[in-house]
């Protein structure tokens, strides 16, 4: 089931800087946007020692680290989280490869093939998540699901180059 969701606890806006982004095929495009809706459609997001929400984010990339910034949703600004990207280096080599088996897959194989691929990447999403829910330990709170999510538009910030 996942986690049940607080009014104050979730993110219900998720922006991406346009000026981080790069254009993706359209696979990655409708992924992207699928994250999106999914996360702010079922999240959980909360600040520790901080009693407001719920929140909006915003996340770009400077200088190879991602900027997480979170306001609250009357656009007051609550805290900017800068992460080095380097715990997912490898993670984001190994899904990009394993993302663009699984689009030409999609065109071209079996059914199993296609599901053999599919489970490869989650597992790869499934490491990020948990990666990611330890980089952001005591600064925010979230579930794996939510972590699931992030992480694609991380991937997504990240396919610029």
């Amino acid at each position: 089931m996942g986690v049940l969701m607080s009014e104050s606890h979730c993110l219900i806006s998720v922006t991406l800087d346009e000026a981080s982004l790069g254009r993706g095929g359209a696979d990655q495009e409708h992924e992207r946007a699928v994250a999106i809706y999914d996360l702010v459609e079922r999240n959980h997001f909360a600040l520790p020692g901080f009693d407001g929400g719920p929140y909006t984010a915003h996340l770009a990339m400077v200088e190879r680290r991602l900027v997480f910034e979170v306001k609250q949703a009357d656009g007051a600004p609550v805290i900017t989280h800068h992460l080095s990207l380097t715990p997912f280096k490898r993670i984001i080599k190994d899904y990009e490869m394993v993302c663009d088996s699984y689009y030409g897959a999609i065109r071209t194989s079996t059914p199993s093939q296609i599901e053999a691929i599919d489970m490869g990447r989650r597992g790869l999403h499934d490491e990020a998540a948990h990666i990611l829910v330890e980089r952001l330990s005591g600064k925010v709170e979230i579930d794996h699901d939510t972590a699931r999510r992030l992480f694609t538009l991380i991937y997504a910030l990240h396919w610029k180059g």
